[in-house]
C-alpha cells in the first residue's frame, strides 16, 4: 500500500472513530463502555502478565495495553492526527504511516465492536454474560480482524525501530510538536518507538501476543469451558 492509499484510509478510519467515541462518551452508553474497557484491561493484563513483569517486554506491553486499547482518552490524539495529515504525508516514511493507520483502524474496529459490547451488557456485568456477548456481537472475521491490525502495529514498529536515525528523527520532533500543541501525537510515535527498541526480539514479542489472542478467540468460539487459557 502506498502513501495516498494509506493516507486515505486514515483519514476515513479517523472519522469513524472520533464520531463513534464522541457518541459513546457523552451518551447513556459512557459507564457501560468504560465498565467493559476496565474488564478487557484486567483480563489482557492477567493474560500477558508474563510480559508485564519482565523488564525487557514491560514498556511495549504497557504499550499496547495504554496506548492501542484501553480507558484512556485518545479525544486529543485523534485531533493532533486530524491536523497533521498533511505533513505526516510528507515528512514521515511509509513505515511510519503505516503504523499510525493500522493503530487507528484496530481504534475504529474496537470502537465500533465495545460500543455494540456496552449496550448489550451494560454497566455490571459477568464472566459468563461477557462471553456471550462475544460471541453474538460482531463477527468472527471481525474479531480476527482486529488480531491482524495488532500483528500489523506491532511489525511496523518493530521495522521503525530498525530504520537508521529514526529515534534521533523523533526526540528532535519533541519541541516543535509542543510548540505546534501536537504532544498528544508525539508521545505516541515516541512511547512506541522507545518500547520497542528496548526489546532485543520484538518480532517474537508480537509474535507471543497474536498467538495467544488469536487462541483466546478459537477459544471462545469453540464454547471451551476455560476459553482464557491459551
Amino acid at each position: 500500500m502506498n502513501k495516498q492509499a494509506i493516507i486515505a484510509s486514515l483519514r476515513r478510519d479517523l472519522q469513524q472513530v472520533m464520531a463513534t467515541r464522541e457518541g459513546a462518551t457523552h451518551s447513556a452508553l459512557a459507564p457501560a463502555r468504560i465498565a467493559l474497557r476496565k474488564f478487557q484491561m484486567a483480563r489482557l493484563s492477567a493474560t500477558h502478565a508474563d510480559l508485564l513483569a519482565a523488564a525487557q517486554t514491560r514498556l511495549a506491553a504497557l504499550f499496547f495495553l495504554e496506548d492501542l486499547y484501553g480507558v484512556n482518552d485518545f479525544t486529543r490524539r485523534d485531533a493532533d492526527i486530524e491536523r497533521l495529515i498533511p505533513m505526516m504525508e510528507r515528512l514521515l516514511p511509509l513505515v511510519a504511516l503505516r503504523y499510525i493507520g493500522e493503530a487507528i483502524e484496530l481504534d475504529a474496529l474496537s470502537e465500533t465492536l465495545d460500543c455494540a459490547m456496552a449496550a448489550r451488557l451494560g454497566g455490571q456485568f459477568s464472566e459468563a454474560d461477557y462471553i456471550a456477548a462475544y460471541r453474538s456481537v460482531g463477527s468472527r472475521g471481525e474479531r480476527l480482524a482486529q488480531i491482524e491490525h495488532i500483528d500489523s502495529v506491532g511489525h511496523s514498529l518493530c521495522q521503525l525501530v530498525h530504520m537508521p536515525l529514526i529515534g534521533a528523527s523523533i526526540a528532535a520532533m519533541r519541541i516543535p510538536a509542543r510548540i505546534a500543541r501536537l504532544s498528544e501525537l508525539h508521545h505516541f510515535l515516541e512511547r512506541g518507538y522507545a518500547a520497542f527498541r528496548v526489546m532485543p526480539q520484538p518480532e517474537m514479542f508480537v509474535t507471543t501476543i497474536v498467538t495467544r489472542e488469536t487462541t483466546i478467540l478459537n477459544n471462545l468460539y469453540a464454547g471451551s469451558a476455560d476459553p482464557f487459557r491459551y
